[in-house]
């Protein structure tokens, strides 16, 4: 492993990410939604700031920038769509690669929650920040894109070695394990909802998650299997089917 990932909770529900090279001793934060609690983690850990890797434009994903860069010197990396709303220095976009000291991260498309969403992947570490695309047992909702996009998008990371580590940005896992119960009520399913259930009420983290554990228990990636979306046309369909009954969801 070539990368230290500091985890920590922030604002309501979402998740905070530091990460250091330890080769260079570079550290890059994954988006920015609490400024404040991201330069008091950085402070406790004795770390600096080189990097923001923003995934969207959404302000409790890149709302931080301004404070952060201005703070730090730190460099924005981020989409196209950041522009307009925070200040970003790089624009990245699918397929760009570049390194944080020594560790090469990747850029990968995954529009859907925004038309313009990224994701970063750290192969040579097994991990994936995935912002609001992936979460376990759920995805994000489909704000700007389309289904056949958020679809293509899932399918896209699904497709990675099932030993990658999932690093999603919010706590939801609670009540997408609910849902995931009620359209999928198969034995793992059932499992490892329970065990998310005795893990929140320890107050432990479900992030992050694995591709593999996903692809064995996220209803978004099985929609096709699932009896709600069967007869559908296509995969997309499929998974359309189940976003729109995730979205009406009452738990």
């Amino acid at each position: 492993m070539t990368v230290d990932v500091h985890q920590f909770p922030c604002l309501d529900d979402n998740y905070g990410f530091l990460l250091r090279d330890r080769a260079s001793g570079m550290v890059a934060c994954v988006d920015t939604p609490d400024a404040d609690r991201i330069l008091a983690e950085m402070k406790a850990l004795g770390w600096g700031l080189d990097l923001i890797l923003n995934t969207h434009w959404h302000p409790d994903h890149a709302g931080g920038n301004a404070r952060l860069m201005e703070a730090t010197g730190a460099r924005a990396i981020g989409p196209a769509e950041v522009q307009g709303h925070y200040p970003v220095d790089e624009i990245v976009a699918d397929g760009d690669q570049f390194v944080l000291g020594e560790t090469a991260v990747r850029v990968m498309d995954s529009g859907g929650h925004t038309l313009g969403h990224i994701v970063y992947h750290l192969s040579d570490d097994a991990m994936l920040f995935v912002g609001d695309t992936l979460f376990p047992m759920g995805c994000g909702r489909v704000f700007e894109g389309t289904a056949e996009q958020m679809w293509a998008s899932l399918d896209r990371l699904s497709r990675l070695p099932e030993e990658t580590r999932v690093y999603s940005a919010h706590e939801y896992t609670l009540g997408n394990a609910q849902f995931a119960c009620s359209v999928d009520p198969s034995d793992a399913v059932i499992e490892r909802a329970a065990t998310v259930t005795d893990m929140r009420a320890r107050g432990e983290p479900t992030v992050p998650t694995t591709i593999g554990e996903e692809r064995a228990t996220n209803p978004f990636l099985r929609a096709s299997l699932l009896a709600i979306a069967r007869d559908a046309a296509s995969e997309a369909e499929a998974f359309a089917r189940v976003r729109a009954a995730k979205d009406e969801f009452k738990g």
